[in-house]
């Protein structure tokens, strides 16, 4: 197959566009195009074409990564999940994954961490942030570890209840509201029930 001219990207730096006789375009990097040597006029038989597109498609995998991951932590899975999105093989997206993973830029584990702190802030409970670990790719392995970020839930649900109730005793209605709102944050029964029973031994 023979190169009928090579081009600077206009859009997008670092990307070198290789035009062949018949009419198709490469998309490169500049190491690619290093790599193999290439210029206008050579002719590239099978093999030589493969490994090309093969490395073209690798870079670009990586560098499409790279812009994700800047843009947005996210989990392996999801960006994985992305890259395919593009237009990415799922053997390209995994190498991608695996590249930012070794320069440190792409860890599950801290990403778990950091939900778990994120979403602890907002005051949700540990179920709600397992749904959520769930939810964002996380591995299941990690989650236990990551949990341990946490703040008690005794303080997150007392510190819940002071704030709505604002030193008010209230009435069963009120508190079956207090209670299914603290149940779907990610609360026990058992921890909200303790934590009812420690707010009327103080109103005693």
């Amino acid at each position: 197959m023979r190169i009928e001219r090579i081009e600077p990207s206009r859009h997008k730096k670092g990307r070198v566009l290789v035009f062949l006789e018949d009419g198709s375009c490469l998309k490169i990097t500049e190491q690619e195009l290093l790599d193999f040597g290439l210029r206008s006029g050579d002719v590239l038989d099978g093999e030589s074409l493969e490994r090309l597109k093969t490395a073209a498609g690798v870079s670009n995998a990586r560098a499409a990564a790279a812009d994700i991951i800047g843009k947005r932590a996210m989990s392996r899975r999801d960006l994985e999940k992305k890259l395919q999105e593009k237009g990415a093989s799922e053997q390209e997206a995994r190498y991608a994954a695996e590249w930012l993973e070794a320069i440190g830029a792409l860890n599950d584990r801290e990403y778990a961490a950091a939900l778990v702190r994120h979403y602890g802030g907002m005051g949700y409970g540990p179920a709600r942030i397992r749904e959520k670990l769930y939810e964002k790719g996380v591995p299941r392995d990690l989650w236990e570890d990551a949990l341990e970020e946490l703040p008690e839930s005794d303080s997150q649900i007392d510190t819940f209840l002071q704030k709505k109730l604002r030193g008010q005793i209230p009435d069963e209605k009120e508190k079956r509201r207090l209670t299914n709102a603290l149940m779907r944050r990610g609360y026990s029964w058992s921890d909200i029930k303790s934590a009812w029973n420690r707010l009327g031994e103080e109103e005693e």
